[in-house]
């Protein structure tokens, strides 16, 4: 018998899972169009015309939400009141319907590298330029470094070398810097001119790079301080000065983050998953998350099919268990999936109130893995539960779930604002410093990979707005 209990318990249990995994994954409306596409295809399943909780399971009032659930159950300003509700209880803002409501509320925009540099470079260049410039970018590699030679463009578009090779200058000087060189080497060389025109380079840099590339890539120190007839100490020094500021890579330093993202397509959202607003519309008072069950009745397994089994003939009765074990175990996993969410946003919004009433400077650092650790949950379910989602804000904004998550935010939000009230173009050193003092901690580099993501130009490119200063 107990061989029997386990042989039966665990593929329902691997079932129960999958499919609270596959629906956590799901937006609103997917959710929506999921429930319809069973409710269609198993009898065992029905939709009752009434009005209930979808947490308590209470029967509710013609209008509003669960006067038990959405009722505070702490005085303390910090905890979140979190529940489900049905669709048709969401007013978006301004008394917008979901057709009402503007298109682009939020979208994430997604550049591959190519686009990224020729954007930077478009105004330097004519037509005729430009079309050169996009078929050599479109030969890029994953490290930013051209795949064919400078001849082949030339003859490719009958034009001289020369013109090629200026293109590829102009090219080397945009974001991410050397992109576009032939090799690490010449990749090395461009990103040394770009800064030796901001500031000093030790003496040996260049020397080291053009004539002993293959003693530094190999990390020979010794060797190279006979070479040169220096002490090791200045090697050392040159040395730490190409590693901090030089990539013989261009793309991998500064594409990082912004290459992977564009595997995924943009994302546009128009209805929100989830709605946040104050209690009785006063920011003093606690924040109302709810969260979206988009249900017009109580979706159950049907009572009398399952009494009907016991009456059913032998070749139906296995059809019809199995019609009836997938409507029970459709409905346990929609339970599981509305509680996952609602721990979840209990505790993320008791995180990010300042983010959430407060702006974009105020989110703090948190990541899935800590937020799993906390619910002790698997983090590819916190992962799940996020994917996909949009929320609405209290002032109406409508962001991505994910946003919650993006420990860059404040930051890039923070150097947004230091660019707009520059005086002058500020390097990305000085914003680095700018940030420092700021106690924002954040390597040049790692501005201009930032600064790319919020689509600000570089320095050489940046001019300050009028009046500003």
């Amino acid at each position: 018998m107990f061989q029997t209990h386990q042989q039966s318990l665990r593929p329902l249990t691997t079932a129960h899972l999958a499919q609270t995994m596959t629906l956590l994954s799901l937006t609103a409306d997917e959710l929506r169009e999921q429930i319809e596409s069973e409710l269609a295809s198993n009898p065992a399943l029905e939709l009752l015309e009434e009005r209930r909780c979808p947490t308590c399971h209470r029967l509710l009032p013609p209008r509003g939400a669960c006067p038990t659930c959405s009722s505070p159950k702490s005085e303390e300003i910090e905890e979140p009141i979190v529940f489900v509700s049905p669709r048709e209880d969401f007013n978006f803002s301004g008394g917008m319907t979901g057709e009402d409501m503007p298109e682009d509320n939020y979208s994430s925009t997604v550049e591959d590298l190519p686009t990224f540099v020729l954007r930077q470079i478009a105004s330097e260049l004519d037509n005729s330029e430009r079309t050169i410039a996009a078929y050599f970018l479109t030969h890029l590699d994953d490290d930013g470094l051209l795949t064919i030679p400078l001849i082949e463009i030339a003859r490719y578009f009958h034009v001289p070398l020369s013109k090629v090779e200026e293109i590829q200058k102009k090219i080397q000087r945009a974001e991410p810097y050397g992109v576009g060189s032939c090799s690490p080497q010449e990749a090395l060389l461009a990103q040394l001119d770009l800064l030796e025109e901001s500031r000093e380079i030790p003496p040996l840099a260049r020397s080291i790079i053009e004539k002993e590339m293959s003693l530094l890539s190999r990390h020979q120190y010794a060797e190279l301080a006979r070479a040169f007839k220096v002490s090791l100490r200045t090697i050392h020094q040159t040395v730490a000065f190409i590693t901090e500021n030089l990539n013989p890579f261009p793309a991998r330093s500064h594409w990082g983050d912004m290459r992977q993202s564009t595997e995924m397509p943009p994302q546009v959202y128009h209805r929100p998953d989830i709605l946040m607003s104050f209690l009785n519309d006063d920011p003093s008072k606690p924040l109302v998350i709810e969260i979206i069950m988009p249900l017009n009745g109580t979706l159950r397994v049907n009572p009398m099919f399952r009494s009907a089994i016991h009456e059913a003939d032998q070749d139906k009765k296995d059809d019809w268990k199995n019609d009836l074990e997938r409507a029970s175990l459709f409905v346990k996993c929609l339970q599981q999936r509305n509680h996952t969410i609602t721990r979840l946003m209990h505790r993320v919004a008791a995180l990010q109130r300042n983010f959430i009433c407060r702006g974009e400077k105020y989110l703090k650092p948190v990541t899935r893995a800590q937020l799993s650790t906390e619910l002790g949950v698997h983090e590819s379910t916190i992962s799940r539960a996020v994917a996909n989602k949009a929320v609405q804000l209290p002032n109406g904004r409508i962001i991505p779930l994910a946003m919650f998550f993006d420990r860059s935010l404040n930051v890039r939000q923070v150097l947004k604002e230091i660019i707009e009230k520059e005086a002058h173009s500020l390097s990305d050193t000085e914003i680095s410093e700018l940030l420092s003092e700021q106690g924002y901690q954040v390597a040049r580099r790692t501005v201009a990979k930032y600064r790319a993501m919020e689509g600000i130009l570089p320095a050489h490119l940046r001019r300050p707005a009028p009046g500003v200063g």
